[in-house]
């Protein structure tokens, strides 16, 4: 895959879980498909996942399933 930021061949999708919001508007995402290129160190997230995360965003209060979620603080 070719990176959208250096343009060297190399690029790899990961999929990651990603947090938005905070105590009781918190919403995980899981699966979040973002491209890492080792070239440059760069990662991203390409426009069709951006758009799909805001719809998620939106709708996440009737298509998200609630789980207990454990915190820790980075200190």
């Amino acid at each position: 895959m070719i990176c959208d930021i250096c343009g060297q061949e190399g690029a790899r999708v990961r999929h990651v879980a990603r947090s938005y919001g905070e105590g009781e508007s918190l919403l995980v995402i899981e699966g979040v498909p973002v491209v890492s290129c080792p070239q440059c160190g760069e990662s991203y997230l390409t426009a069709e996942t951006l758009q799909e995360i805001e719809r998620l965003k939106l709708h996440g209060q009737t298509l998200a399933e609630e789980r207990p979620v454990r915190v820790a603080v980075f200190t």
